[in-house]
């Protein structure tokens, strides 16, 4: 389903107007939990270093969707762990040493990861199948790969490992695990909305309307 993403973001970007009336549950978003919504309105990223639609989200899409959100839904970004192997935790665990840096390190940080695994030219591709279970000969093997990719943005290894063994780290790969299961995250990116939301990112045909949506199920839709 996700592999379509590309082709439907392509599409000109919609007016920012009301499409309440027209989004129907099981069809444009799914519930995903039987708990209550959160408190604070929300909009979680699920998505993976290694997966090439997530880079292109990240690069084409997300800005735009982050500017356009109410500026009381708060945004967020989750790693995922398909890969259960010891350097699919590292990778999970980079983010987190990301997030815990200073916001001007945060972006160009992300892209460095996303290009160390996928290659320049693999990561800024439209035309891969969507396949981010394996990666047949991944450009980072172990922690020590990771941190010259930080190196050369100015992170030296003392402070990585600081951050990447602290037990804020440790908490958010415990969350985000958690969470991954909760929501029922099976491909990335993927959209949660108020801890409840699914995104059907297969059904969304602009940037407009997947914006609107989720200021809609974050603000204004009752369960």
């Amino acid at each position: 389903m996700i592999k379509h993403i590309a082709l439907a973001l392509t599409l000109a970007i919609a007016p920012l107007s009301s499409f309440a009336s027209q989004f129907v549950e099981g069809k444009h978003f799914t519930q995903v939990s039987n708990k209550a919504a959160s408190t604070q309105p929300k909009l979680t990223e699920f998505y993976s270093f290694y997966c090439h639609n997530c880079y292109n989200m990240e690069t084409q899409y997300l800005g735009d969707i982050k500017a356009n959100l109410n500026k009381k839904v708060k945004f967020d970004s989750k790693h995922v762990d398909f890969m259960n192997s010891e350097i699919g935790t590292e990778v999970m665990r980079s983010l987190g040493v990301i997030q815990a840096l200073d916001a001007s390190q945060k972006d160009k940080l992300t892209l460095a990861m996303f290009a160390a695994i996928q290659g320049e030219e693999e990561a800024g591709s439209h035309d891969h199948a969507h396949d981010h279970s394996a990666h047949d000969k991944p450009e980072l093997n172990n922690r020590d790969d990771i941190k010259k990719v930080f190196a050369a943005h100015g992170i030296d290894g003392k402070k990585y490992d600081e951050l990447a063994d602290s037990k804020v780290v440790d908490s958010k790969l415990a969350l985000w695990r958690v969470q991954q299961r909760e929501f029922r995250v099976q491909s990335v990116p993927a959209f949660i909305v108020n801890d409840k939301y699914a995104i059907n990112m297969g059904e969304i045909r602009s940037l407009g309307q997947l914006i609107d949506l989720i200021n809609y199920l974050a603000l204004d839709h009752k369960s």
